[in-house]
């Protein structure tokens, strides 16, 4: 796409996204927008493309035209794509070319080998991110996520910010480390990390292997307590978890962050380099929904971590921690604004 169809696409959609986004105009300490429209939203996505990595065959969506600027949008647990499906429009709408992959364990993504570790670590995650990338023949990326996908987009931007044109991080830094996981919180912040510690013990992972839909639609109650979300809207994201791996997936992702599984060797290398908790130079917005009910840090904690051009937004409006999902429009705002700093 020329670039001047590009800037006043970008253009036009600032202009209508000023009339969604109120109080002071993207200042750095908060933004109030409107909640997310309507819980009984019918969007989809069309057909899922496939492509293969060294461990993967990944499943994964892609809107806008095939030239415009690659954006990557990560997805959280227990979540799935469809937590951007009202996001990719906006963005493709605006000339992007809209990357949307099932993570491993999740929808259609499958291992390519049985022999390979059904490993959660950041490390893999972060991994699976770039050689999707690297699949697809991507120099550089707009990188997007939360939860766990904004875990992944930190790292990117952090270890290869040469891949990364910019970030959207909804709860900020969230790169962890052994370490700093087994130190204790105090009670309260524990009670928010329960089923960290009901998936550290064998009735916690076959009970996630029984209830697995229950527990998935109990975490996005709990998370966004004010975002009421209909039969439907759950029902189009529930097959994502019938995915053969992503029980141990998840398991795994819990119980290494306590030391309670091993990782792979091979990532031990990148592990070391998060465990030292480096800053991101790359533009950055991050985000808050001032509803979020999961664990997350407080933007003060994490505002000097980011040394480049930097904001934090704070959703207003009952916005919980699917954020994409509950405030399309605002994060879509966020990739747009963080493109042209």
């Amino acid at each position: 796409m020329p670039e001047q169809s590009h800037l006043t696409r970008r253009h036009w959609l600032k202009t209508a996204g000023a009339l969604l986004v109120t109080g002071p105009a993207m200042s750095a300490e908060a933004v109030a927008a409107q909640p997310a429209g309507p819980a009984t939203s019918q969007a989809s996505f069309g057909p899922l493309k496939q492509i293969v990595t060294s461990d993967l065959n990944v499943a994964y969506v892609e809107a806008g035209p095939p030239s415009g600027q690659p954006v990557l949008l990560l997805h959280g647990w227990p979540y799935d794509i469809h937590s951007y499906v009202d996001v990719a429009p906006i963005l493709a709408a605006a000339g992007y070319r809209v990357l949307i992959p099932y993570l491993r364990g999740y929808g259609a993504t499958r291992f390519l080998s049985d022999a390979t570790p059904r490993n959660g670590q950041q490390a893999a995650l972060a991994n699976d991110a770039l050689e999707f990338l690297n699949a697809l023949k991507i120099e550089t990326a707009l990188v997007a996520g939360y939860d766990w996908g904004a875990r992944t987009a930190c790292i990117l931007a952090a270890l290869w910010p040469e891949r990364c044109r910019g970030l959207v991080s909804v709860s900020g830094y969230l790169i962890g480390s052994q370490a700093a996981n087994a130190m204790p919180l105090p009670p309260r912040a524990e009670l928010q990390w329960w089923y960290q510690f009901y998936f550290a013990t064998e009735r916690g992972r076959e009970g996630y292997a029984r209830y697995t839909k229950d527990f998935a639609r109990l975490i996005w109650q709990l998370a966004s307590p004010k975002w009421q979300f209909s039969e439907e809207t759950f029902a189009r994201s529930a097959p994502a978890f019938e995915n053969p791996d992503h029980v141990a997936v998840s398991i795994h992702n819990y119980r290494w962050r306590l030391k309670l599984a091993e990782g792979e060797a091979r990532f031990d290398e990148t592990e070391r380099k998060l465990a030292a908790f480096p800053t991101i130079a790359v533009p950055t917005i991050t985000m808050e929904g001032d509803a979020n009910g999961a664990p997350h840090p407080e933007p003060a904690t994490y505002a000097k971590k980011f040394t480049g051009r930097y904001e934090h937004r704070l959703i207003s409006g009952g916005i919980g921690h699917n954020l994409p999902q509950e405030a399309p429009q605002a994060f879509a705002q966020a990739v747009i604004d963080v493109d042209g700093f």
